[in-house]
């Protein structure tokens, strides 16, 4: 294991050189949140693969293929057809406001009065997004060196923790970059072949299996359905992704470079699949799904290509991870701390090394508190699915209806929050947290509740919606002004700042 140690140790010092040359170009608000938006399209497809496509995508998608064959593969394929509607559809649009949060378009859609629900709906699903990819590393760091737990947790969380806190978005950019290109080499150029040769072929994998291994929709139609609604929708509005969304030099970057991020999901979904269906042919009675993707690279693969493969699953994990921290930071800070502290639109803006260092601040806070959480959470996908269900039955209604339905009002976008929040967590009491019923039922609520209470009051302040009009023609911008700003200004005040 020499080797494969070697190739380990040499990544995961690279990560964090990646860090300390990101923190020499981080030295703004819109430097260290969003990479300056000026990340082009090869950058940017790659970052957006790589924060898509974690340590559920990989050691649960090949998992998935263990259990169910190829249609194991429609976990992934979800969040695929997720990226790709969102680049196609909202990306140019997105990328124009100029915001750092889902909550301040929000508040420049309806007003300035929906960002502090949104945050706090918005934080709690990054949160446990950055809680759960933190415990993943348990999983590798025992293959690769057989310690404790915790200690897995501890040095993994530490290590993205540090290069996230060092550069911000510009180091999780320049990490992602090698972990997109680790990951492909690993998982796609190498497992998979290797895999299936080892099982003895395509052919030979259809004689060992049961021909429902092999059926595209043999994983279920209630399950599909339930993906998309969770990761193709959340794909969508999720504060993870719309930021790297926010990193696009230009409209063309977000559109096209995020259609290559989704294509490639595709892609590696399929892959996934068919190594976990190999892994059911070389070992048929494993206990655990998900030990499927150790299994086969511990017992299956040459020296120093088992640790780079290892370390395409470590990088699965840490761009998932990073950018589930940076974006739980952001929200904690520019949603929810600045409001507490009563910040307004005639505040006088912080100097911007300030503002790097607060929000450098919070990353660190946020990077201990999920190691934290990490060390003592048991049931990881009961707190994922909670997060999710909330994310989904609260704001995707809100979110998509400010984008497509100009009658959408504040109050429409508030009780749709607080009705889908409400109606998902009793709907879990009552079927239970894995049940597919509360984000069903949840988004109905809310959608419900949404067109109702939207007709029902008066509409937006034309001032306000020919204020969003503007902004999504990309005239006006936040870089690098205090957040709450955003969130409160008149459009008068907003043209006289310009």
């Amino acid at each position: 294991m020499a080797v494969d140690y070697a190739v380990i140790v040499v990544y995961l010092a690279g990560m964090l050189a990646m860090g300390w040359w990101g923190m020499r170009r981080a030295k703004s608000k819109s430097e260290f949140l969003v990479a300056g938006r000026r990340l082009g399209p090869w950058m940017y497809s790659g970052t957006m693969a790589a924060i898509v496509l974690g340590g559920a995508s990989t050691i649960g998608g090949v998992g998935l293929g263990y259990k169910y064959g190829l249609s194991g593969a429609w976990m992934v394929l979800t969040i695929g057809l997720g990226l790709l509607a969102l680049s196609v559809f909202f990306s140019a649009r997105i990328a124009r406001l100029k915001v750092y949060t889902v909550s301040e378009m929000l508040d420049l859609r309806y007003g300035g009065r929906a960002g502090m629900i949104s945050g706090l709906v918005m934080w709690a699903y990054t949160l446990m997004l950055a809680v759960t990819s933190t415990i993943a590393y348990a999983t590798i760091f025992d293959v690769l060196f057989d310690i404790d737990r915790t200690v897995s947790i501890v040095l993994g969380g530490a290590i993205v923790v540090a290069y996230s806190t060092l550069g911000g978005m510009w180091s999780i950019t320049l990490t992602d970059m090698v972990q997109f290109v680790v990951k492909t080499v690993g998982v796609l150029l190498l497992l998979l072949p290797i895999a299936v040769v080892k099982a003895g072929g395509f052919a030979e994998m259809k004689a060992q299996l049961p021909t429902e291994y092999f059926a595209p929709l043999g994983i279920g139609g209630e399950t599909i359905f339930t993906y998309v609604l969770i990761y193709t929708f959340g794909m969508l509005i999720g504060q993870d992704i719309w930021q790297r969304v926010f990193t696009a030099r230009s409209d063309r970057t977000a559109r096209w470079g995020g259609t290559a991020a989704g294509t490639y999901c595709l892609v590696y979904a399929i892959a996934g699949a068919m190594i976990g269906t190999a892994a059911k042919v070389l070992y048929p009675k494993l206990d655990n799904p998900d030990d499927a993707f150790a299994m086969i690279v511990k017992d299956e693969l040459p020296m120093g290509v088992r640790g780079l493969v290892l370390a395409a699953a470590l990088a699965a994990v840490m761009s998932t991870s990073s950018g589930a921290l940076i974006a739980c930071a952001t929200v904690a800070n520019n949603d929810i701390w600045s409001r507490l502290r009563g910040l307004t639109s005639r505040a006088a803006p912080e100097d911007g090394h300030d503002e790097v260092k607060g929000n450098r601040a919070f990353i660190l806070a946020m990077g201990v508190a999920v190691i934290a959480i990490a060390i003592v959470l048991n049931d990881v996908v009961e707190a994922l699915t909670v997060a999710y269900n909330l994310l989904v039955g609260g704001l995707l209604v809100p979110i998509l209806g400010g984008l497509l339905w100009k009658r959408g009002t504040v109050q429409g976008a508030l009780a749709a929050v607080g009705v889908g929040g409400v109606a998902v967590i009793g709907l879990m009491a009552a079927y239970g947290i894995l049940a597919n019923e509360p984000v069903y039922y949840g988004l109905l609520a809310s959608l419900a509740v949404y067109v109702t209470v939207s007709l029902l009051t008066r509409p937006t302040d034309a001032a306000v919606l020919a204020h969003w009009r503007e902004r999504l023609a990309g005239r006006g911008s936040d870089d690098d002004a205090p957040a709450t700003a955003t969130a409160t200004a008149t459009p008068g005040q907003d043209a006289q700042a310009r």
